[in-house]
Order: structure tokens, then sequence, then C-alpha cells
């Protein structure tokens, strides 16, 4: 069975952390344990894990962020700055794209023939990603979504960390700014889909009222379990649904177990099995598991120290099959929740729009 995964910032890893994520895994942590500024432990994810986990289409970011263990140094200082990494993070994408080793996904043909293909793959099957663009730095005035747009950007989660010029993000209270709406009047105007992970709880809200285009939370877990505005209340969850959303399950750590605390837990003490009760929780609500996803967000400026101990590398997502099964989810439901559930939920949201 194929995996999608919903949201993974491979291009950051690559430029700001300076991962050549050609390599086997075990080749990037070699090059890292001789470092003598290492910011987290080992990585988890490269190309060729992700093909020895067959997970053939992939969200993939531009992430407008210095990789920084200090968040509050973490954003460019220059707009004009945080434009240019992202441009550079696209040709990194790009490149790969050339050399017949990434396949881009921007419609819905390429997405219904991709999947196709990688029912049944081989060793030259290209990986899939979608482009996303995680925080708007890089969108310098309302008016760029255009531009952004037609160099391939298919979804905007329009906040990250902290409050930015259209909105607030996690950590920040606050509704959008004076550009936020036209933000989003752009986005549905050229057909950009909506990431709602990460928004403050009012932009969450605000944004839903004005965008009325498909949704998507690409990697978030519910507060239920993990009291935090990182998390998604289930009121959210349910506007989600009722939108027609999927949610992406996310593997850190301090979002799957509540007390678990950045650079002080062990990561013993997370397993795997935790992320089944975000998942469980949701399709609780829903009264079905068709808005279930993978989101993991893994190596997302952390490394084995933040994810479930019993994780080695990201190939290890695969043991939700079994998981899911031995919580007695049907084998429909688990395919879903697997892959279709994404690339069913990107061919309604792309038709709708006449993509």
């Amino acid at each position: 069975m194929q995996l999608f995964d919903a949201h993974l910032d491979m291009a950051w890893n690559a430029l700001e952390w300076n991962r050549e994520l050609k390599l086997p895994i075990e080749k990037i942590r070699e090059f890292e344990h001789a470092l003598t500024d290492r910011q987290t432990d080992d990585p988890v994810v490269s190309w060729p894990e992700l093909r020895k986990g067959q997970i053939g289409t992939i969200i993939a970011t531009l992430l407008p962020r210095r990789a920084a263990r200090d968040a509050s140094n973490s954003f460019f200082q220059s707009r004009e700055a945080a434009y240019a990494a992202s441009r550079a993070q696209l040709v990194y994408y790009r490149k790969l794209v050339e050399q017949g080793y990434l396949r881009e996904i921007s419609d819905a043909k390429t997405l219904l023939e991709h999947t196709a293909e990688w029912q049944s793959p081989t060793e030259k099957t290209p990986l899939g990603f979608i482009l996303s663009m995680e925080g708007s730095w890089s969108v310098l005035k309302p008016s760029m979504i255009e531009e952004w747009y037609r160099r391939g950007l298919r979804i905007l989660g329009p906040a990250h960390y902290g409050p930015d010029e259209y909105g607030h993000g996690t950590g920040s209270e606050g509704g959008l700014k004076e550009q936020g709406p036209e933000l989003l009047r752009q986005m549905e105007r050229v057909g950009m889909l909506l990431d709602v992970t990460h928004l403050s709880d009012q932009c969450f809200w605000e944004a839903l009222d004005i965008y009325s285009g498909p949704v998507l939370a690409s990697h978030h877990n519910c507060r239920t379990f993990v009291p935090a505005d990182r998390q998604l209340e289930d009121k959210q969850i349910q506007v989600l649904i009722d939108r027609g959303a999927v949610i992406g399950a996310a593997f850190d750590n301090w979002m799957i177990n509540p007390g678990w605390i950045r650079h002080e837990s062990d990561p013993q003490t997370v397993v795997i099995a935790d992320i089944l009760k975000h998942i469980d929780h949701i399709c609780q609500i829903a009264g079905n598991s068709k808005h279930c996803g993978i989101g993991s967000d893994l190596d997302g400026g952390f490394g084995k120290e933040q994810c479930p101990g019993d994780l080695d590398s990201i190939a290890d997502l695969r043991r939700l099959i079994d998981l899911l099964q031995q919580q007695g989810y049907s084998d429909d439901d688990i395919e879903g929740i697997m892959y279709r559930n994404w690339t069913e939920f990107f061919q309604r949201a792309w038709k709708s729009i006449g993509n």
C-alpha cells in the first residue's frame, strides 16, 4: 500500500540544514555526527527513506524560515530575503524534477495518473509532490499570490509561528491583519487552497468566514488530548469535516502526548501507537474515517529527540497499517487514512476549481 504524507519540509532541510537528501539516512547521520554545532539529533527523512516506506506522494513546503534552535531567531528580518529563500527552495525541487527523481503534481489529472503508477511502482517511479508554503513571509503583497500560483504553489498556510504581515499564528493571539482578508480573496480567486494549520484560533474562524474554497489541515492533532493552541478544538474539527477537509496526523512528540516538553522529555515515552487516539477521535466526531490522513512534519526542525521512540525513520509510518488493523479499522478505512483520503480530497478540490 502506498502512503501520502501531507507535510514535509524537504527543501528547507536540504538548504538550511545542508542535507544531501538523496543519500541513505545513515550517510546523512554520519555526516552530521562529525559536526560540532548539531542542533538536532539524528534526522529521520530522506528521499530514499520515503521510497523505502512507499510514501509515493507528499505535500512539500516552501518554508521561509532560518534553521535556528531559538525560534525567536528563525525569522528573516527582511521579507525580500524570505522571498529569495523560498525561490531557492523551489529551484531545489525543480532540479530534482529535471533529474526524474521527483514529479510535481499541480492538477487533478497528474495526481490521478501518479497515484495509479504508485500502485505498482518501480525504482524509477518518481516521488510525487504538491507544492505548499508554510507561512506567508514570502508573499510580499496579496497580489503576489497570482505570481506564486503561476510558479506552481497550490497551497498556502497564511501563518506559522507568531504574528506575520497578514495575521497571527501559533503562540500568538489575534485575528487577521489589514491585508489578511485580501490575501484570502486572492487565494480563492486563483484557486490556491487554504491550509489552516498554525492559524491562531481567531484567525482560523475569520479565515473560514472569508475564504469559501477548499480547506485542509495538513499537520494537526487534537486539543482534547494536548491542550495547546497548536492543536484543533473539537468545534474546529467539526467545521473542517463540514467543509470536506482532511486532517493530517502530526508525529511531533509534544503534539502527541500531553505534558511532553521539547528538549527535556524522553522520546521513548511516546510511541507510534499513541497517534491513534488523535486519529480515532477525529473519526468519532466525523462518524467515519474519511477526514483523517498523515501529515507527519518529521524533520520539521527536529530529529529523533522529538519523534516517537520506536520510529527510526519516516519509513516506519508503515507500521500504522498493522496498528490500525489491531484497532479494528477495516482495510478500506486504512487505505483511506494512509493515502486515499488525501488523493480524493485533492481530486475534489481541484475539479471544483477547474484544475
